[in-house]
């Protein structure tokens, strides 16, 4: 009886700490809501901070962007960098300072990307910017929202170097110059306090903020499609070890430059591009005839084309391809047969074409209608056939200019590509003042491509001064 008791005693203290645990359990679960209710209004005071009107601002994505967010990841980040080269060591806490004045004007950075039932789109971010460090890794690493303060570009510094690192679903070169300008101005301006007593403290007045789609404003009936899908020669060879990414700058003049280009019969990027495709041509294929040709992807910056000012992207690829069908070419050959292949290329009828095909696609309504993770499915497809149909990329960023009063206080602008599919090598021209700077970002080990393009600027006399990240270092 007693045993019995006992047992009936204990089976009524497990219900009373079975329900003790439940009601600790329930005010747990309240205390959880209610800490998340004012997560979520202290997010919504951020998001609301511009203005009184209660709703988020938001804006659809271009139509180059919505291939971004599908095919970008670690391996493929589809982050580029472009840096600016001052006179003088960076200082963090200024730097910070500079873009946090800069970013609440930039509506096209001051945001984050959000997944829809049919389409990805942005939605103004409104947290504070993200914060600016010091280089310690390799660059254009793939951007993780949560990590960034949810923005999708970063900035960083090296000495006297300062590093915009952009998602190119955010805006392509033209964009990113437009941001990394206007950040420097403002930097100078809180390092140089006579600077803004000079010219004021406000955005230059040549800065655009324009975020149409300019795709679709200048868009005209369906077309054929004109880019390439047959595969093209894919460079292979030993990596770099993982995370490692290599990258070679070579710098120059740009009047010796212009004037060797000129020999050829040919603009400065109709030279560097065939330089590149001459290298690999040599180094890769050893001046062997092959079946596929080298293929070099061309970004072509549409504003000039179409008078937009857009901050979106707002480019098409056309594609150089030089396919060695004979025993041996000389350089000059090579030369003549790219820049026919270009020049056939770039004109304002043949780009329309190639943007007005992909924008058909995006308005079509059949195509609007599909879910987006079926949408994602189709263009990862379509992406893999028309990444392997290419070589590498090579991209012009152009000449920039800044404003006079800053001239003396910045040496150097550049840029370089992330790695994406079948490319493990790419290229980037980009020009200040009276330099030009060609870069090679890469994954590759060997070096003899760059090696020999570098070579074949030293052969047509010009004077190159190379620059590395120290991966190449043996």
């Amino acid at each position: 009886m007693l045993c019995y008791l006992g047992g009936l005693n204990l089976e009524n203290n497990k219900q009373e700490l079975n329900k003790a645990r439940k009601k600790e359990q329930k005010q747990r679960e309240k205390r959880e809501r209610k800490l998340e209710k004012r997560r979520y209004k202290q997010a919504l005071r951020e998001e609301h901070r511009y203005g009184t009107d209660e709703k988020i601002r938001w804006d659809r994505l271009d139509n180059t962007a919505h291939l971004f967010p599908v095919i970008a990841g670690e391996d493929m980040s589809n982050v580029y960098r472009i840096f600016v080269i001052l006179n003088e060591e960076v200082d963090k806490r200024m730097l910070q300072q500079a873009l946090d004045i800069v970013l609440p004007k930039f509506d096209g950075f001051n945001v984050r990307l959000r997944q829809g039932v049919f389409w990805y789109y942005f939605e103004e971010n409104g947290k504070p910017a993200p914060k600016v460090r010091q280089e310690g890794t390799y660059p254009c690493r793939y951007i993780v929202q949560n990590r960034n303060r949810s923005y999708l570009f970063r900035v960083s510094f090296y000495k006297k170097r300062i590093n915009l690192e952009v998602f190119h679903v955010l805006t392509d070169g033209m964009g990113g110059i437009n941001f990394l300008k206007e950040l420097t101005y403002q930097y100078l301006r809180i390092a140089h306090p006579q600077i803004a007593r000079q010219v004021g403290d406000q955005l230059s007045t040549d800065t655009s903020l324009n975020r149409e789609d300019s795709f679709l404003k200048n868009y005209k009936k369906s077309h054929a499609k004109g880019y390439q899908t047959k595969k093209a020669y894919q460079l292979k060879g030993e990596r770099l070890r993982a995370g490692e990414f290599g990258v070679i700058h070579g710098t120059m003049g740009v009047m010796a430059l212009k004037e060797v280009a000129r020999r050829y019969g040919a603009s400065i990027n109709e030279y560097l591009v065939s330089a590149y495709i001459y290298s690999i041509y040599m180094e890769c294929m050893h001046g062997m005839p092959g079946k596929q040709a080298i293929r070099a992807a061309v970004p072509v910056n549409l504003r000039p084309f179409f008078h937009s000012v857009t901050t979106k992207n707002f480019f098409v690829m056309v594609s150089a391809e030089f396919l060695p069908t004979e025993n041996t070419y000389s350089f000059d050959e090579v030369l003549k047969i790219t820049q026919k292949s270009l020049q056939e290329q770039i004109t304002k009828e043949h780009l329309e074409d190639l943007f007005s095909y992909n924008v058909s696609n995006e308005k079509n309504i059949v195509a609007r209608a599909v879910p987006l993770f079926l949408k994602n499915l189709a263009m990862r497809f379509v992406y893999t056939r028309s990444a392997l149909a290419n070589t590498t990329t090579v991209t012009n960023i152009g000449n920039i200019s800044v404003a006079e009063v800053y001239r003396t206080y910045i040496d150097m602008f550049g840029a370089f590509l992330a790695m994406s599919k079948g490319q493990a090598m790419k290229g980037t021209i980009c020009s200040y003042s009276d330099k030009l700077m060609f870069t090679f970002s890469s994954v590759l080990a060997d070096a003899s491509v760059q090696r020999c393009f570098f070579r074949r600027l030293s052969e047509d006399g010009l004077e190159v001064t190379i620059e590395t990240n120290g991966v190449y270092y043996e």
